[in-house]
């Protein structure tokens, strides 16, 4: 309704997955994870055995990363001079979610993108704003509804189901973030206002939250692994746009959160 805010994010899929061989000549499946630098990532790394540290992987264009170190079930990759985004460029596919069962084609690299998809780093996209086009958007804007950006780069953990009996005893995967000053201030001219703030998705709803966690609200960037789950108190979001979810899953139980546990079986069945 007017004087809303819609809070979208901005993270642009990247072609994260890519395929190589060991110098053993074992087949590899890499997947891009995290950017530290233009020349060095996090990754996950398929293979019928696990690649040693200081080992190299050569890439189908027969260029060579070499493996650097392992922590927390993530490989650090070295690709020496080659430029990470444009190595995925040329070579790299789509890592499609895995309800989408086929192999990734040339297209998927802009239908699987928001229109408003501009800060690379996801390995999904965040598919509630798949949902709104620039008419949309515009129309929106027309009726009084403003819109601004947040950025979470969503990493492989958002498929992960939650595994362990007790909740609480789940360990988050961590995404950076981003939120700029100008979306901030729009945050609190529109809580000024009496407009509600309306997050589209679960990466900005979790955005949203965890710089509410920080106290004062300022601009910030970093890494986030807020748990949202029943009975967590929301300091930020007032209404919330987002998808079906897969059972067991952490997204399910942000929803559950929000919504109560009740509504939400009521909604899904």
């Amino acid at each position: 309704k007017p004087k809303d805010l819609l809070i979208l994010n901005d993270t642009k899929v990247i072609p994260a997955r890519l395929f190589g061989r060991k110098d053993s000549g074992g087949k590899v499946e890499i997947l891009v994870e995290r950017l530290i630098n233009d020349f060095e990532a996090l990754v996950m790394i398929k293979a019928s055995r696990a690649p040693k540290i200081g080992s190299y992987i050569v890439l189908e264009n027969d260029k060579q990363v070499k493996v650097i170190d392992k922590a927390s079930g993530l490989y650090k990759l070295s690709f020496g001079s080659n430029s990470i985004l444009t190595l995925l460029n040329e070579i790299g596919h789509v890592p499609l979610p895995p309800y989408i069962e086929r192999i990734d084609i040339k297209e998927d690299l802009v239908r699987y993108q928001t229109v408003y998809a501009k800060n690379d780093g996801a390995i999904a996209a965040p598919t509630a704003g798949l949902h709104f086009d620039e008419p949309l958007l515009s129309n929106l804007n027309s009726y009084g509804v403003d819109h601004a950006f947040v950025t979470l780069h969503v990493g492989a953990g958002t498929f992960q189901p939650v595994k362990v009996e007790d909740i609480k005893d789940h360990q988050m995967h961590s995404e950076y973030f981003e939120i700029c000053q100008e979306t901030v201030d729009k945050i609190v001219t529109t809580k000024a206002n009496g407009g509600r703030i309306v997050a589209v998705g679960t990466t900005a709803v979790r955005t949203l939250e965890s710089i509410a966690l920080q106290g004062e609200l300022s601009s910030a960037k970093g890494d986030t692994d807020i748990f949202i789950y029943p009975g967590f108190e929301f300091r930020l979001v007032d209404a919330m746009i987002t998808n079906f979810h897969l059972p067991k899953s952490s997204l399910l139980m942000l929803v559950s959160a929000f919504i109560g546990i009740e509504k939400m079986f009521q909604i899904y069945q």
